[in-house]
């Protein structure tokens, strides 16, 4: 490979959240330790994207600054060549992220009371998005079978022909479950939305990282029905991890959503103004994209490794394999614990930093969402210690 995906990073006292959240949880964590939670990487950066930062910032006034026209067409470029995906440069709406941008769309079209439906276990800011803003969470939750989750199409048309249900909250690919929705899926969801005239959020923020054997349908592009009742929102935060440049491009090509959209942001003073942000994104679309090739298939190892770690050693807990993001999801209900049990299982006795699975729902319960952008070797020690951990219980 051209690029580092071995060296391991120390991030204690950097200000990572999920580092700090870490040492909160256990004080006297082991050397080595990394956390394997919140859905960014430790990787290091490629050396295309430092060193475009650097000469920017040498070249550059900090002040308050707006989006280029060579940005936007960064951003337009990749989607067509990554996703197939025909945008204009109108269409992009910049946020400091995905998700004070749902936050503000479902504020913007609903109202207080309305319901938003969303497919569980699903991304847990989804909860935070609808409840904190006094809207109803209306759950159509995913059928799992051996490990395999799909959607309940008929609950789904049930809730949306409820005149205060006219917003569909939806995660593609699918965090924490890691699929990968086929067209023909998103096709038969697109006849329902319609038909029930449901406004649909599409969180595609995961959607350059598909494993080899997938394709991502971008959902806008199903039809032009369907392209005019989304709103698609994307960032290049996950594909290369820089969440911390506070950029997001969000997809709106019905020119009234967009327009309300903007100035539902306006009113609370939410438009970007960060000088770095834009050009870290351009960098990346435009200099990094084997950077980004290599680290899905380091994931793709990743997630092998730990499959068979499993299947291998505990083959009553499953870790089927994932189609999209770098997020395994887990389970461990076999095991008999309760979530508090099995949480307190993970830290203190496997020294296991995940992300609960009860956080993305009650049907996530029993579940450990494990973050596999990591080098190998950090993957591998977590496991043994797992191992020694799960083995002490057979004692």
């Amino acid at each position: 490979m051209k690029y580092d995906f071995k060296t391991r990073v120390n991030r204690k006292g950097q200000g990572s959240l999920k580092w700090k959240d870490m040492y909160e949880k256990k004080r006297d964590v082991s050397e080595g330790v990394v956390p394997l939670s919140v859905a960014d990487m430790e990787f290091k950066h490629p050396e295309e994207l430092i060193s475009g930062l650097k000469e920017h910032i040498e070249n550059t006034v900090l002040g308050y600054t707006g989006p280029t026209d060579e940005f936007k067409q960064s951003v337009v470029n990749w989607m067509q060549r990554r996703h197939n995906f025909k945008i204009e440069k109108d269409w992009i709406v910049n946020t400091s992220g995905v998700v004070p941008a749902f936050f503000n769309a479902i504020r913007e079209f609903t109202k207080e009371g309305d319901g938003v439906i969303i497919m569980s276990p699903v991304y847990y800011p989804f909860y935070n998005a609808i409840k904190l803003q006094n809207r109803k969470i209306v759950d159509c939750p995913l059928v799992e079978k051996d490990g395999y989750y799909t959607i309940n199409y008929e609950l789904f048309d049930e809730l949306s022909k409820n005149s205060k249900n006219k917003i569909l909250l939806f995660c593609s690919p699918h965090n924490p479950v890691g699929r990968v929705w086929k067209k023909e899926e998103l096709e038969k969801l697109a006849d329902i939305i319609k038909k029930n005239d449901v406004l649909l959020l599409s969180d595609e923020i995961h959607f350059d990282l598909i494993m080899p054997g997938y394709e991502h349908t971008v959902f806008q592009t199903i039809d032009e029905e369907i392209a005019e009742r989304t709103i698609t929102f994307t960032a290049p935060s996950k594909s290369f991890n820089i969440a911390g440049m506070g950029m997001s491009n969000i997809i709106i090509k019905n020119k009234k959503l967009r327009e309300r959209f903007i100035k539902a942001l306006e009113s609370i003073s939410a438009i970007p103004t960060t000088a770095v942000g834009y050009k870290a994104c351009q960098i990346a679309y435009d200099k990094c994209e084997q950077w980004l090739d290599e680290c899905i298939d380091v994931i793709d190892g990743n997630q092998r490794l730990v499959n068979s770690f499993f299947e291998k050693r505990f083959n009553n807990i499953k870790a089927p394999l994932i189609e999209g993001t770098y997020l395994q999801w887990v389970d461990f209900r076999s095991l008999g614990f309760d979530k508090e049990k099995l949480e307190k299982f993970m830290i203190e006795e496997a020294e296991l930093f995940l992300d609960e699975g009860y956080i993305f729902g009650k049907n996530g319960e029993g579940y450990e969402r494990f973050n596999l952008a990591v080098p190998k070797e950090v993957l591998e020690e977590a496991l043994e210690r797992l191992d020694k951990a799960l083995n002490r219980l057979k004692k």
